[in-house]
């Protein structure tokens, strides 16, 4: 579904990412793990069309999409769910969601796609008159992740959507991406919570200073040893 190929990425003199590839297939969960500032985020970025690669190539359901502009690579399917939630917080939840779906044009089926993920998120259906503002972090998680479904995404990227949350709240938020990929929404996940990224996982990358450094069934990588001293704390 997404082939990555020796993306390299600069900020003016810095070299972020070197020779960057990985894939995705259909159905997958695939977990980019590393520590903070190893080039994940700036790998979602670039291949949302938020950053321009200087060399590399991004294919997605079989077309290359490195030249292409964000907001059409949104309607080709691919969405993202970026760090720090970046809700419109002075905007209801409901309004909140709407602009997830500004980009459709099937506009007869959103009221179906609101009913699903309403049903995924509950507590959103609860507070869709409230504004985002005021919503828990852990809400505000849910609602982020309920607008990027608005947009009826074929692969799902989410960045570190973990950050900030009490475990209670991780465990829950981990549990609904698995629901999610369960319903058909490939996801492509990046992740500071190594073990958490792991275990709903079916494959993962490990990035390091800008390379991919390790790969394979995340099963397997969360018992080697290298990877439990440097991410998983044992």
């Amino acid at each position: 579904m997404l082939r990555v190929s020796e993306l390299n990425v600069y900020y003016d003199a810095i070299h972020a990412l070197k020779d960057v590839t990985f894939e995705v297939h259909e159905g997958e969960i695939v977990s980019l793990i590393g520590a903070n500032g190893a080039g994940k985020t700036t790998t979602l970025h670039t291949i949302s069309g938020l950053i321009r690669a200087r060399k590399g190539k991004i294919a997605f359901l079989g077309k290359e999409i490195q030249h292409v502009e964000a907001h059409e690579i949104l309607k080709m399917g691919l969405a993202q769910v970026p760090e720090g939630r970046r809700i419109f917080s002075k905007m209801t939840v409901l309004e909140n969601l709407e602009m997830g779906a500004y980009a459709r044009k099937d506009r007869a089926q959103l009221g179906e796609e609101m009913e699903r993920v309403f049903a995924s998120f509950p507590r959103l259906k609860e507070r869709r008159r409230q504004l985002a503002g005021t919503l828990s972090g852990g809400e505000q998680q849910m609602l982020a992740m309920g607008r990027a479904l608005m947009s009826s995404p074929k692969l799902l990227m989410m960045d570190e959507p973990s950050m900030g949350l009490s475990p209670i709240l991780v465990a829950e938020i981990f549990s609904i991406i698995k629901n999610i990929n369960q319903q058909g929404v490939t996801v492509l996940l990046v992740e500071q919570n190594a073990r958490m990224a792991l275990s709903i996982a079916d494959r993962a990358y490990v990035m390091e200073t800008g390379k991919i450094v390790m790969q394979g069934p995340a099963r397997e990588l969360l018992g080697n040893e290298d990877v439990k001293r440097a991410y998983l704390g044992t």
